[in-house]
């Protein structure tokens, strides 16, 4: 590498910069970072790829990637969605203890993490905090209730809060807790949840612990529905629990995600700027039978 250039050295949940003695580094503008997720034909992880084994196309041309972090090395900011109403009263508690194995598994020293519940308004329940004990205190903090449902809301308002952590070397992510019904939010419908959740560079992941008893309710069915469209077009997941036991086991495919993403960078070579939505699709050359999983999609910064 060049006298000057700046390196991101991925290693052990930090970010290091190697730099000549150069008084000023410039760091192009038009550095992209996006999590990706790779796995073989059992949907194992694939953890042995290297930066040449990626082909990336953004707006239909064809780009190098750059640099490639280990998996799981880059420092993930959550946000924690607990949906508190009346439609997943039942069995808050277990739920809740599977959150708490969940955060348990993923957070490191270099991670946060947000709590946010979803009533009649999204409400900040933890502050961002690198504290796992923190965190698990406000998750077995939290009460449930029997009030309206404001999902789009809550998950705008995590977005934004995602959006305003200047951390460029992080991941970002919303893991709800939610049937996906919303009878409150009035401001915020799916294409504007969408577009923030784009905007904040955020994977979206779900599990509606209903149960698939859903699919007989036309507004239950259009909720999940919506959360699966989030989590398609952000590169994250949506599960449906019928029990305890799957929700646990869904906490751990999200956890097992997570610590299994690359972080793959590439300079795009598009012109336009700020708010214009680039496509991109990203696979793996030369290695059949894997499967990518990253967004479809970016609006630049």
């Amino acid at each position: 590498m060049q006298t000057g250039f700046l390196r991101l050295i991925l290693a052990g949940c930090t970010l290091a910069l190697a730099y000549s003695q150069m008084p000023t580094i410039h760091v192009a503008a038009n550095l992209v970072l996006t999590p990706v997720w790779v796995a073989d034909a059992d949907g194992k992880a694939v953890y042995n790829l290297g930066a040449e084994d990626f082909q990336i196309e953004e707006n239909g041309i064809k780009i190098a990637a750059e640099r490639l972090g280990e998996p799981g090395e880059a420092p993930i900011e959550l946000a924690m969605l607990f949906d508190l109403s009346g439609s997943v009263y039942s069995h808050f508690e277990l739920e809740r203890q599977a959150a708490s194995r969940f955060l348990s598994r993923t957070m490191r020293p270099c991670d946060s993490a947000f709590i946010v519940s979803v009533g009649n308004e999204p409400k900040i329940l933890q502050e961002r905090s690198s504290s796992l004990d923190t965190v698990l205190q406000a998750v077995a903090g939290i009460t449930p209730t029997t009030q309206a449902t404001a999902f789009y809301n809550s998950v705008v308002k995590a977005a934004g809060m995602l959006r305003e952590v200047e951390r460029p070397d992080a991941r970002r992510a919303i893991i709800a807790l939610s049937d996906g019904e919303d009878n409150r939010s009035i401001d915020n419908k799916l294409p504007d949840v969408l577009r923030e959740l784009q905007l904040s560079n955020s994977l979206f992941y779900s599990i509606n612990p209903a149960g698939r008893t859903y699919s007989k309710n036309i507004i239950s069915r259009r909720a999940q529905e919506g959360m699966e469209t989030l989590a398609q077009q952000t590169g994250g997941a949506s599960f449906v629990a019928d029990n305890v036991e799957e929700l646990a086991e869904f906490y751990k495919r999200i956890a097992d995600e997570l610590q299994g993403q690359y972080l793959l960078g590439y300079y795009s070579p598009a012109k336009t700027g700020v708010g214009i939505y680039r496509k991109i699709v990203i696979k793996v050359t030369g290695k059949p039978g894997l499967q990518v999983k990253a967004r479809p999609g970016y609006y630049p910064r």
